[in-house]
């Protein structure tokens, strides 16, 4: 099965790190900037799992694209998400399957508009990892795990081959038959997160150390009555785990946005905060969830005048 993976940063290289890795056909498109990264540096990932140096793996920019791809993993941030779009519709064929690895859920509207409804696959991935010097991947802590499906939660030869071409020793992957109420549950985990901790600009355990668990706890529930409302309620169990980790004395837990905001980046305040609260109907109070979209809108416009 022949691989492209959408990006080489944190994410996509990562994941399509470890399959090359591992001996899969894996190519990355990238940008100017980041070949030249690439063929300097080398793909190298530094991790508790274990380290890889690569070398400067197969790499194209989107005019070299000469064929269709079996598998497109599309790592790139929701921001990105139109130039990715434009940048990869040459390794599109009529057989391609698409792997989003974006937060949210509106990336899948825009891209069943792009390429039609039966190419796209939902997917999420839980890792902790940024970019470091010299575009090295710095995987902070070991959760690695990605999670994809058929859309409609249909078992389908495409997804056979695809299950086989992404089973590797070095990745926790797997697949699901709800993948969109996963999908909704990490975005619940990931709203709560970030408002927390970009609100208060520290971490889970700090939050909790000054008496902030319940700061926590109510914006999870604005969340949750959100995606209950739009028909994706959480699984009691993964209620339960999202409050755990969300309260857990002690924890170095934060979200990327955060990270983001400290390097003066660019930050998902719109697809993973603005998104969720325009589906919010009347009736729902989400008080905390609506300051700390203030707060990440206010960051961006700081940031724009910089």
């Amino acid at each position: 099965m022949r691989i492209l993976v959408v990006g080489a940063g944190a994410l996509g290289g990562y994941y399509g790190g470890r399959l090359l890795a591992a001996g899969r056909d894996v190519t990355f498109l990238v940008r100017p900037r980041r070949a030249a990264e690439l063929v300097r540096h080398g793909l190298v990932i530094r991790s508790p799992l274990g380290d890889a140096d690569l070398g400067t793996p197969p790499h194209l920019l989107s005019e070299a694209i000469d064929t269709p791809y079996d598998l497109i993993v599309l790592a790139c941030k929701g921001y990105d998400l139109d130039g990715a779009i434009r940048s990869m519709l040459p390794a599109v064929g009529p057989q391609t399957a698409v792997l989003p690895l974006l937060n949210g859920m509106h990336h899948l509207d825009v891209l069943r508009a792009a390429f039609g409804p039966a190419a796209v696959l939902g997917g999420l991935c839980v890792i902790p990892a940024t970019l470091g010097e010299g575009g090295a991947i710095l995987h902070l802590a070991p959760p690695q795990t990605l999670v994809w499906g058929e859309l409609d939660g249909a078992a389908t030869a495409r997804a056979d081959a695809i299950a086989a071409a992404l089973s590797i020793p070095t990745l926790d992957v797997r697949r699901s038959d709800a993948i969109v109420q996963e999908m909704w549950e990490k975005w619940m985990l990931l709203a709560t997160l970030a408002a927390v901790t970009c609100l208060m600009q520290g971490t889970i355990g700090e939050i909790v150390a000054v008496g902030g668990a319940d700061l926590s706890r109510r914006a999870l529930a604005e969340c949750e009555a959100i995606a209950g409302a739009c028909g994706h309620p959480p699984r009691p169990a993964v209620h339960d785990r999202m409050l755990a980790a969300l309260t857990e004395p002690g924890s170095t837990a934060h979200a990327s946005m955060l990270r983001d905001m400290r390097k003066g980046v660019a930050a998902e305040v719109e697809h993973v905060l603005a998104d969720l609260l325009r589906r919010r109907p009347d009736g729902i109070a989400t008080p905390i969830l609506d300051l700390a979209l203030l707060r990440g809108r206010v960051y961006e416009l700081q940031r724009a005048g910089a």
